[in-house]
Parts: structure tokens; C-alpha cells; sequence
């Protein structure tokens, strides 16, 4: 089974240039009438789909869509090599970092929110990563 990850946004082309500058991913392809662009560069696919604000997720979904920050409990983690070079690229491109790089047994870790209101996550594996806690 793969994975396909969904990102919704209300501009594509700043989606586009803040996925590829912020975090490396390349822009593959548009797809559906240009309203989608697929991204690759991570494990998964990422798609960037087009949704105004304001627009339902779905026909009888009572919450619409908003593109200030918002919480929702799924969030997408990147790892990177070194945290600080990536947090700082990520900033240089539009996101926000939301309080300091920690320091955890596993590794290090930044939290962030895309220019879009998406919360995500730089993390730094140590040479042990997840096993330090297992």
C-alpha cells in the first residue's frame, strides 16, 4: 500500500515555491485542470490541492477551510540531517518556527507551520533515533 499525501492550499504557485525552497521537494506535474500539483523529493507523494478558503471539505462537512493557523491532529514530519540548516531554509521560505529546536533521546526536533496555516516538523534522527526510546 502507498501512501499519498494531501495538502490543501489557496495559492498553488506559493505552495509550489514554498514546498520545493522551504523542504526540496521537486514539482513533478500538474494535474486536474492545473488546480493539483504533484511534488515528489519526500517518501511519500505530496499534492498540493487548490481550495479556496471558505470552501467545505466535503458536501456535508459542517467546518470549512481556513488558512490561518490551525490545529488538526495530523501533521506531516520531515527528516532532515541537520535541523538547524533546515529550519532555517524553511523560514528563508515562508514558515514560521514555533518556539526553539528541542532536544529529546531520540534527536532534535523543530515545530513549524507552512504559510498556509499546516502545521509540520523538522526532526533530526540521533544515531540511534527511535530505538534511544524503545
Amino acid at each position: 500500500m502507498n501512501l499519498l499525501v494531501n495538502v490543501d492550499v489557496d495559492d498553488l504557485e506559493r505552495a509550489i515555491a514554498f514546498y520545493s525552497n522551504a523542504l526540496g521537494l521537486r514539482f513533478e506535474r500538474r494535474l486536474f485542470n492545473g488546480m493539483v500539483a504533484e511534488m515528489s523529493g519526500a517518501s511519500s507523494m505530496i499534492y498540493l490541492l487548490t481550495h479556496p478558503a471558505g470552501s467545505r471539505a466535503s458536501p456535508g462537512a459542517s467546518s470549512v477551510r481556513t488558512y490561518e493557523r490551525h490545529w488538526t491532529p495530523v501533521h506531516l514530519d520531515f527528516e532532515t540531517e541537520d535541523v538547524d540548516i533546515a529550519v532555517t531554509r524553511a523560514v528563508e521560505a515562508g514558515a514560521k518556527l514555533e518556539g526553539g529546536v528541542q532536544r529529546f533521546g531520540w534527536g532534535r526536533l523543530a515545530t513549524l507551520s507552512d504559510p498556509f496555516g499546516h502545521g509540520f516538523c523538522l526532526l533530526q534522527f540521533s544515531d540511534r533515533g527511535y530505538d534511544a526510546v524503545a
